[in-house]
């Protein structure tokens, strides 16, 4: 999936990780399993502007960062499974074809291979499990990276994962979970349900009560290490 082509016209993003503050001096490549993870990645920029590259396979990935321009990527996020291929390839491959690319993985697998992690073109990565309260690991990741410094979150550096707390969510809420999963967004979860747009706001506001989480990044990633959704 490439939605390169989609972010001229799509509205602005939001400030769930508080991307849209650091000054980043390039373009920015995107790369994730699936369209939500995608998209959520993409819009914690809060802008387009900067993001050139917005794939789920490594292959699609390289060959935007092949292209010759005078304005060079300097930033790549990726997630470590992609829809075809692997986040830790991928940035090892993205290293080789530009030293100076800063590059942060979000680990949904929690863990940096035996094989990576002594590896000196590996930078940063966050584990899922700590995009928890209101800690914000991948913005704490892009400044690092930015400022020439390495980065491992809060369970990677410690071997501990956070407590995990899974409520009991209702037919409805599963039912919403799934959808904000699969990449929607509010009004396209009301015309799914057949329900007014402030009725789905309504859902997805209820759906974060339920799973006390701050944002939809944090219940999707929730719902996944829970076992109640899959991207």
């Amino acid at each position: 999936m490439d939605l390169t082509p989609f972010l001229a016209t799509a509205g602005k993003g939001t400030h769930e990780e508080g991307l849209e503050s650091i000054e980043i001096p390039g373009r920015v490549a995107v790369a994730a399993k699936g369209r939500f993870l995608l998209r959520a990645l993409c819009r914690s920029f809060g802008g387009y502007s900067r993001i050139t590259c917005a794939v789920t396979d490594q292959n699609a990935c390289l060959s935007y960062l092949e292209e010759e321009t005078d304005d060079p990527y300097r930033l790549l996020v990726c997630t470590d499974y992609l829809e075809s291929g692997n986040g830790f390839d991928l940035v090892r491959e993205a290293r080789q074809l530009h030293p100076n690319l800063h590059t942060v993985i979000l680990a949904l697998g929690d863990a940096i291979p035996a094989e990576c992690i002594e590896a000196p073109w590996l930078e940063a990565v966050v584990a899922e499990a700590d995009f928890v309260d209101d800690q914000q690991p991948l913005q704490a990741a892009v400044m690092a990276v930015l400022g020439g410094h390495s980065y491992r979150s809060p369970s990677l550096r410690t071997g501990i994962l956070p407590y995990l707390s899974c409520p009991r969510l209702t037919p409805r809420e599963y039912e919403v979970l799934d959808l904000l999963a699969s990449g929607l967004s509010d009004r396209e979860i009301a015309k799914r349900l057949v329900v007014s747009d402030e009725t789905a706001h309504t859902y997805t506001k209820r759906l974060l009560q339920t799973l006390n989480v701050h944002n939809r990044l944090q219940a999707v990633l929730k719902g996944m290490r829970c076992g109640m959704v899959q991207i």
